[in-house]
């Protein structure tokens, strides 16, 4: 009997396309980086028709009365709780800091009396609007993306539409309304904490007099300062709110969407307050700039 051998088959030796994937993928992640700036412009541009649409709805319902009163504290005092104790634990280390650190400075100087001064100017200008926008940017703006994202993927939003009812009118105008009621609350807040604590730790720590120290800050604080710093406040909360409902209201996917829309709000939010305040600063210093009474 004859028994016939098979040979094994050869093995396939044509090079596989791995450029032509390799180059497909690079296409792809080039084709994706280029969709970036486009859904970027398309985000700010409903970002804009928003802060119009709220503008306008602010204005003409609080004048026809046809606002929702009961809404806009009822979201105010919700912001209020959620912002005013943070605002306090901020403000105290932040005064703390700049006097610890402007007292050393100014003992090596010999001008002990200039810490009222410079303590002060740092806490009205700077440190009081960016630490109630930031805490605006952070728990605020939280709470409100959350709150839309989950009404959003309970699709209440579109139901609301259904019914004939503007989501902007009823739900996003009370809350930015009551953004802009509790931003003169925080910025007196972080005024007279931050202040405060500078005073506590330049009389009893660097033994700065009182008299001097109260003498100085407002040889150099004016009412000029307090009028910026509240403007700073209200365009901050305008911000906030605008940006933190636009994302919740565009929340999709689930409870990872709501996430998401909370992560982004508060990232947009804080490099947005910390660009509108280098502005406005560099604004007012030309403007206004800072002189000795």
């Amino acid at each position: 009997m004859t028994v016939t051998q098979t040979a094994p088959p050869a093995a396939d030796t044509r090079p596989r396309p791995v450029a032509a994937a390799v180059g497909s993928a690079a296409a792809g992640a080039a084709g994706r980086l280029a969709e970036i700036p486009v859904h970027s412009a398309a985000t700010t541009g409903r970002g804009v028709l928003l802060a119009a649409s709220v503008f306008r709805y602010a204005v003409t319902d609080t004048l026809t009365l046809r606002l929702p009163f009961g809404e806009t504290m009822s979201q105010a005092w919700i912001l209020l709780r959620v912002t005013v104790l943070p605002a306090i634990l901020m403000a105290i280390p932040f005064g703390a800091m700049v006097a610890v650190q402007l007292s050393g400075l100014v003992n090596e100087v010999g001008a002990n009396s200039l810490v009222g001064s410079a303590t002060g100017v740092a806490v009205l200008r700077q440190g009081a609007p960016v630490t109630a926008g930031l805490l605006m940017g952070g728990a605020a703006a939280a709470a409100i993306a959350s709150d839309f994202g989950a009404r959003a993927i309970r699709e209440e939003l579109d139901a609301l539409r259904t019914l004939g009812i503007d989501p902007v009118r009823r739900l996003v105008v009370p809350r930015f309304l009551a953004l802009l009621l509790i931003t003169p609350i925080l910025v007196t807040i972080v005024i007279a904490m931050g202040v405060g604590a500078a005073f506590l730790i330049a009389t009893v720590v660097n033994d700065v007099t009182p008299g001097s120290f109260w003498i100085s800050f407002g040889s150099f604080a004016k009412m000029t300062d307090l009028w910026f710093t509240m403007g700073k406040g209200f365009v901050f909360a305008s911000i906030v709110a605008i940006i933190s409902s636009q994302r919740g209201m565009e929340a999709k996917g689930g409870p990872r969407g709501v996430a998401d829309a909370v992560n982004a709000s508060v990232v947009l939010n804080v490099i947005l307050i910390v660009v509108v305040n280098l502005v406005i600063t560099q604004l007012q210093t030309m403007f206004f700039p800072m002189a000795v009474a």
